[in-house]
Parts: structure tokens; C-alpha cells; sequence
């Protein structure tokens, strides 16, 4: 039996406020930008940007407690989509689905969430 891994973990800030939607089988969806920054040689840092999935409850949570700036910490895999755009072009997206999300700061005003005492400070 071969096995294969299909796992991401990112820390970083959301560079968006959330957006909720749901599916038309009703099931919640919330979509977000994270910033991860990489350092390059010359000492400078250049953000490389995630687009995160969230489902259901998550979902909901997110999209209530997590707001543009806030720090979070992600898990989740690595989902290609692929699709033919209303001109006839071939389009990719890559999406981390995630399956675990900590908020690391503050509610933002939407919800109330106390400050975290994570050790991914």
C-alpha cells in the first residue's frame, strides 16, 4: 500500500475580511486571504498569499471572530480547481480547505473573542 499526504499548515495574517456565503445545499462557506511572509536574502520580506476555505461551523466562526490584520493559524490540504472561463481560457486556482483554524488575536468587532494565549506568538 502506498500512502500519500496532502497536509498544510500556515501562520499568518488575514489580508481580507471574510466573505460568507452558502452552498445551494445550504452548507456555510467562508473564503479568506492569508499573508505568509518570506524572507529573501537581502533581508527583505515579500508576502506570498493563500486563498483559505472554510466549511460549515468553522465557517461561521470565522467569519465572525476573524476579521483583515488578525494573525490566525491554519491547517488544512491543498485543493486545485480547474476550469474553462466565459472566454474559452483555461483557469487554475489553488485553495487550502481548511481543517483547523486559532485565532491568535482579538474578536474585531463582529463577535466577542478574548485575547489568545497561543504559543505560536
Amino acid at each position: 500500500m502506498s500512502r500519500t499526504i496532502n497536509k498544510v499548515t500556515l501562520l499568518g495574517r488575514v489580508g481580507t475580511d471574510p466573505e460568507m456565503q452558502y452552498t445551494p445545499g445550504g452548507t456555510a462557506l467562508t473564503k479568506l486571504r492569508l499573508a505568509t511572509d518570506r524572507h529573501r536574502s537581502n533581508g527583505d520580506t515579500e508576502a506570498d498569499w493563500h486563498n483559505i476555505v472554510c466549511w460549515d461551523k468553522q465557517a461561521e466562526a470565522v467569519n465572525n471572530y476573524v476579521g483583515k490584520g488578525q494573525r490566525v493559524y491554519v491547517e488544512g490540504r491543498l485543493v486545485q480547481n480547474t476550469w474553462e472561463g466565459d472566454d474559452g481560457q483555461r483557469r487554475h486556482r489553488t485553495e487550502v480547505h481548511a481543517s483547523e483554524v486559532v485565532f491568535l488575536d482579538g474578536g474585531n468587532g463582529n463577535g466577542a473573542q478574548e485575547e489568545d494565549d497561543s504559543p505560536f506568538e
